[in-house]
């Protein structure tokens, strides 16, 4: 599947008030996702030392989709194209490596 089909299928079961001009909701969405798959992460260090077993793997497969989901929203609120996102992140990030500025702080290394 692609992004772009991922976008368009995702959408059709987006339910929530004024879809098509509310990027609050999304975005609400998308950080409760990530803040359940970061408490994922945190149980796995505090109670598993650290060892990540396959039922653990199958819940933040949920949550990742999840958090995908909320972005993809998100994504189509703001009239973006989920794959034009990636696409560009990518570029961004070669650019950077290319540079030798992986590491660091702030948006504009």
């Amino acid at each position: 599947m692609t992004f772009e089909e991922y976008q368009k299928k995702s959408r059709q079961t987006a339910i929530y008030p004024d879809k098509g001009n509310n990027y609050i909701y999304p975005t609400l969405g998308l950080s409760g996702e990530t803040g359940e798959v970061a408490e994922k992460i945190k149980k796995v260090i505090r109670d598993k030392d650290r060892k990540m077993d396959d039922e653990t793997r199958l819940a933040l497969k949920k949550e990742l989709g999840d958090v995908l989901w909320y972005l993809s929203q998100l994504s189509t609120e703001l009239n973006l194209k989920l794959e034009d996102v990636a696409e560009s992140n990518i570029k961004k990030l070669f650019k950077r490596k290319e540079k030798g500025n992986l590491h660091g702080e702030g948006d504009n290394r």
